[in-house]
């Protein structure tokens, strides 16, 4: 049995996985989805980027779980990385999921400067998206109503501080999941990491958000990453 820990992307909550959730228990494997501080039944609680880090290894310590894997979808490929350092041998394996990835020094924000522009204008938050956001996504009508009701504003500071990493993310044993058509290449960091036969990419024809659009299918590319 291994442990799953989901870590949502920007403006969600762990509810954001409650359609892969029962796969991934019906295999026989413990899953813990996770809020990060700030964010749906957490708001109001302050947070910068190492805040939702050690959100993560507080999860696991809590929890005492071994033979994580963990999984951070989006943003959450930022503070999934870094904490997954920290894991130590608690780790089995971590899945970016149509995820950023953490560059030491760096911050989320940093390759769109139109998300800090967006702060300043929204007292610090990052304010929910509108449906045309979700649209072209493999997504249902429901489905995108469901999202924009459940989101709620994402705090600044994660999103402009620094990730920080103690050493190379070629060290992590990782699985690299690109939701987008087939002729879609993951980027150039990504891609380097796959070619010298780091990390796994796995590929799912689909939108940003397969929780929602292909959440039986994502569940099995978890649990093939697990090696299921």
């Amino acid at each position: 049995m291994v442990n799953f820990i989901l870590v949502p992307g920007a403006r969600l909550g762990s509810w954001a996985w409650d359609d892969v959730v029962p796969h991934l228990r019906a295999a026989g494997h413990g899953v813990h989805p996770l809020t990060l501080s700030g964010l749906a039944e957490k708001q109001g609680l302050p947070a910068g980027q190492q805040t939702h880090v050690q959100d993560i290894v507080d999860e696991v310590e809590r929890l005492d779980l071994r033979e994580v894997v963990l999984v951070g979808h989006s943003y959450a490929g930022i503070p999934a990385g870094q904490a997954a350092e920290r894991i130590g041998d608690r780790l089995a394996h971590t899945v970016f999921l149509d995820s950023s990835i953490p560059v030491d020094g760096e911050s989320f924000a940093g390759p769109w400067p139109d998300i800090e522009a967006s702060l300043v204008r929204n007292d610090g938050v990052w304010s929910p998206a509108p449906a045309s956001h979700y649209a072209g996504h493999g997504l249902t009508e429901e489905q995108i109503a469901r999202i924009v009701a459940s989101s709620t504003p994402h705090p600044g500071r994660t999103l402009t501080e620094p990730a920080v990493l103690s050493g190379p993310l070629s060290a992590l044993a990782a699985t690299y999941v690109l939701c987008a058509p087939v002729r879609e290449e993951p980027d150039d960091d990504v891609a380097q990491l796959v070619a010298e036969g780091h990390w796994r990419l796995v590929r799912m024809d689909t939108g940003h958000w397969p929780m929602f659009s292909r959440p039986r299918e994502l569940a099995q590319v978890l649990l093939d990453a697990a090696g299921e």
